[in-house]
């Protein structure tokens, strides 16, 4: 058995079944997903109706863009142009689907493994205890079907600092905004959810999250997607950046976890 951890899709299906392909994929396997099946790609549909197909092999955490789409079948928001979603509306099993992935996780930890999985990271303001506290106020929510009240106070960037005294829709917010949109932080912990460049070209008063100091015990690795412009390049030994950009023509990146192989696929018309 393999545990085969796979950056965001972003609805690139034919990507997806060909990593998976030259990553020997089978029945024995557990799937890792950083989040954002959805959006940006040609067929949205068909990875959510894989993923859920194959629910049992599948470890899920949510991201931004899988919010965004609860947030628009709840009629929340409008879709946007350059989101290819409109045909999971459209389908026979759309409300199946959406019902599904409101209850999948927001962050996965296998103490076997000593692995953490989130989409965009963890904050360096969370100990151990703390995140698994956020992770399942938050999934209590989405599971709820009081759902589409968070979904319309989650936009927005601010509260930026953890507290325990944070409540209601503002700490929903937060715990969000952590683990679906976090890249950079300035150096006391505040999240600051615009900047998206790459780490060298950031401003100096920011700092990638996984550059902090952490209260998440050493012994765990993070694995996270989101960050396309990192290329899966420049983390510290123990974090793993797998968000390669493959819906912007870059690669979906497939790492095999137990001897660290990675495994890459581009668009039909490439080789590599």
């Amino acid at each position: 058995m393999s545990n085969l951890l796979i950056g965001d899709i972003h609805g690139c299906y034919d990507e997806f079944m060909r990593v998976l392909e030259k990553a020997d994929f089978n029945s024995n396997d557990i799937v890792w997903l950083t989040g954002d099946l959805v959006a940006r790609g040609p067929n949205s549909l068909g990875v959510l109706r894989f993923v859920k197909q194959h629910s049992q092999q599948i470890r899920l955490t949510l991201g931004n863009h899988d919010l965004h789409l609860l947030a628009v079948y709840a009629g929340i928001t409008k879709n946007h142009k350059k989101d290819h979603i409109n045909d999971i509306f459209s389908a026979s099993d759309c409300d199946e689907l959406i019902n599904w992935l409101r209850k999948q996780p927001l962050v996965q930890i296998d103490n076997s493994l000593n692995l953490i999985m989130s989409h965009a990271g963890i904050s360096p303001q969370w100990d151990l205890e703390t995140l698994l506290k956020c992770a399942k106020d938050l999934n209590n929510v989405l599971s709820s079907d009081t759902y589409p009240l968070f979904l319309d106070a989650m936009y927005g960037d601010f509260p930026d600092f953890w507290s325990e005294d944070l409540q209601g829709l503002d700490r929903l917010r937060y715990i969000a905004n952590a683990f679906t949109r976090m890249r950079y932080c300035y150096e006391d912990g505040r999240l600051d959810l615009y900047c998206k460049d790459a780490v060298d070209e950031a401003p100096s008063k920011l700092k990638p999250w996984f550059l902090l100091p952490r209260k998440i015990p050493q012994k765990y690795s993070i694995a996270f997607g989101h960050w396309a412009s990192l290329k899966g390049k420049g983390t510290p030994e123990n974090i793993y950046a797998l968000d390669t950009g493959c819906c912007w023509g870059g690669k979906l990146t497939c790492l095999r976890w137990e001897d660290k192989q990675y495994f890459k696929k581009r668009k039909k018309d490439s080789p590599s």
